[in-house]
C-alpha cells in the first residue's frame, strides 16, 4: 500500500484500514468537539481502537495515543481544540497526539507547529489513522481534497450507554456566507439505504435504546441519494426492537409536511426538532444567504407543533453578524420570544477565513457581538423555562441513562427536556415512564409512575 504526502491511497479504502488487527493493549484517550456527526465519527475510529487491543481511558489520562477530534465553527472551537492539545501534551509527554477533523483540515500547519502534535489529519484522512500511526515519519499532515464517496467506516458510534449516533449524511452543498463547514467537509454524500438499515440493526443488536439521526444536513438525504429522506425514516422505523428515534439538525427548507406526517404515525419516534434559524430578521437571514424568510420558518415551526403538539423545538443562533443594526438584533429577539421554539444554542459571529462574510468591512466590536449574544441567551434561559413549567404534572416517557450522577438518575424525554429522579436501590435504569412534579432552571425533577 503506498500513500503520498497528501495522504492519496493507490489501494483500499477506510473499511479496510479499520479492520481489526490484534496488537498488545495500549491506552487510548479520546476528546470530541462540536457537533453530533464528530461524536458519531468518534465513536466508530474509538471502536477501531478497541478492535486493535487498545483500552479507552478518560481524556487528560497518560496514553499512548490521545485523539482529539475537533470543530471550526467558531473562534472560541478553534481556541479551546489549541488549549486540548496543550492538556494532552501535559498528561502524556511521551504519548502520541492524533489532532483531527475540520479543524484540521482548515488550520494543519498551525496545529502541526504546536508542542506534542504527532500526526494532523483532515475529514476524510481522520478514517485512516491506523496506517499514519505506524508510519516512521514524525510530525506530519494529511489532508485530502474532498471526494463524493461515502466514508464507509464512519456509519455509526455509541453516544451513551444507552443512545447511538447513527450518520446517514455528511458534508453540505450549502454556501451560507458565515459558514466554514462545506469548506471543511466538502459536498453532501449520503449513505444507502440497506447499509443504514444494517447499521441500526447492529445497534439494536447491541442494546442501544435510542438512536440519533445524524449529518451536517440531513434534510439534503433525497438531493444527494435520489432517495426521500421520508421514505429511509419510513424503512428504519420498521426495523424491529427499534424503541425510540430521534433526528439530529434538519434545515427549515427542507420540513415539509410530508416528512412530518410519516413521523407522526410513528411511536417510536421522540417528538423533538433542532432547526437552525440563525436569526430572526429578515435582512440579516438574507445576507447570511440563508434558504427562507423568518415568516417561512415560523411556517415550518408551526407545522411542526400541529403534528407534535408538546414537542421541544430547538434553534442555533448567531449574534452581531456583520452590518447586524441593533434594530435587527431586537427584531431577532422579539421573534424568538413569540416563536414556538422551547431552546436555543446561541454564539456571537465568529470571522471564518474563506468565508463570504469575512470580506465584509461591516464586522461588529467584539464587545457587542458579545453583549448581543449575553442578552438572546437570557431570553433563552427564560424560554427553556417556560417550555419546562409547561411540562409540569404530565406523564413523560423519559430514557435514564445507566450511571447515577449526585445522588440521581438522569435521562431526556421524548421531546427533549432532561430530567432527574432520585436514586433508589430498586431503580433499573432504561426507559420509564414518569410524573413531572416540578422544574429548576435547566431541567425537571420526577417521580416513577406507579
Amino acid at each position: 500500500m503506498k500513500s503520498d504526502r497528501a495522504g492519496n491511497l493507490e489501494t483500499a479504502n477506510s473499511a479496510e484500514l479499520l479492520s481489526p488487527v490484534a496488537e498488545a493493549e495500549k491506552l487510548v484517550a479520546f476528546h470530541t468537539l462540536g457537533c453530533r456527526l464528530n461524536f458519531s465519527e468518534t465513536g466508530s475510529i474509538a471502536d477501531g481502537f478497541k478492535q486493535r487491543g487498545y483500552k479507552v481511558v478518560p481524556f487528560g489520562d497518560p496514553a499512548d495515543v490521545t485523539f482529539i477530534n475537533t470543530c471550526t465553527v467558531t473562534d472560541d472551537a478553534d481556541s479551546t481544540c489549541r488549549r486540548l492539545i496543550r492538556k494532552a501534551h501535559r498528561a502524556s509527554p511521551e504519548g502520541k497526539i492524533v489532532v483531527a477533523g475540520c479543524y484540521a483540515q482548515m488550520s494543519s500547519e498551525e496545529i502541526l507547529s504546536m508542542q506534542g502534535v504527532d500526526l494532523v489529519l483532515g475529514t476524510q484522512e481522520k478514517y485512516k489513522v491506523f496506517q499514519y500511526l505506524h508510519e516512521e515519519e514524525e510530525r506530519v499532515a494529511h489532508i485530502e481534497k474532498h471526494n463524493e464517496f461515502w466514508e464507509s467506516s464512519s456509519n455509526f458510534s455509541t453516544g451513551t450507554h444507552s443512545r447511538a449516533f447513527l450518520k446517514i449524511q455528511d458534508g453540505c452543498n450549502y454556501i451560507c456566507s458565515f459558514c466554514i463547514i462545506p469548506y471543511a467537509r466538502g459536498r453532501s454524500r449520503t449513505i444507502e439505504p440497506a447499509r443504514a438499515k444494517a447499521q441500526l440493526e447492529k445497534l439494536i443488536e447491541s442494546g442501544f435504546e435510542e438512536v440519533v439521526l445524524t449529518g451536517v444536513n440531513i434534510g439534503e438525504y433525497e438531493k444527494t441519494s435520489g432517495y426521500r429522506l421520508k421514505d429511509l425514516i419510513e424503512e428504519l422505523l420498521q426495523v424491529p426492537g427499534l424503541k425510540r428515534l430521534r433526528l439530529s439538525s434538519v434545515e427549515a427548507n427542507t420540513i415539509n409536511r410530508e416528512l412530518l406526517e410519516t413521523l407522526s404515525k410513528s411511536p417510536v419516534f421522540m417528538d423533538h426538532f433542532h432547526v437552525p434559524l440563525q436569526s430572526g430578521c429578515d435582512t440579516t437571514l438574507k445576507e447570511m444567504k440563508r434558504k427562507y424568510s423568518r415568516s417561512e420558518y415560523l411556517e415550518k415551526l408551526e407545522a411542526i407543533r400541529s403534528y407534535f403538539p408538546n414537542s421541544g423545538i430547538g434553534a442555533d443562533i448567531i449574534t452581531g453578524f456583520p452590518g447586524e443594526t441593533l434594530q435587527d438584533h431586537q427584531s431577532s429577539m422579539k421573534f424568538v420570544e413569540e416563536s414556538p421554539l422551547t431552546h436555543f444554542h446561541v454564539f456571537p459571529y465568529s470571522k471564518r477565513k474563506g468565508t463570504l462574510a469575512a470580506r465584509r468591512e461591516d464586522h461588529l466590536p467584539v464587545i457587542e457581538k458579545k453583549r448581543r449574544c449575553l442578552e438572546m441567551i437570557e431570553l433563552g434561559k427564560i424560554e427553556h423555562g417556560k417550555f419546562l413549567a409547561s411540562q409540569i404534572d404530565r406523564k413523560a416517557s423519559v430514557l435514564f441513562e445507566k450511571r447515577p450522577k449526585k445522588g440521581h438518575y438522569w435521562g431526556y424525554t421524548s421531546n427533549f427536556a432532561r430530567v432527574a429522579i432520585p436514586e433508589e436501590p430498586q431503580f433499573v435504569p432504561g426507559i420509564h415512564e414518569v410524573l413531572i412534579k416540578s422544574s429548576e432552571a435547566d431541567h425537571l425533577l420526577s417521580e416513577t409512575s406507579r
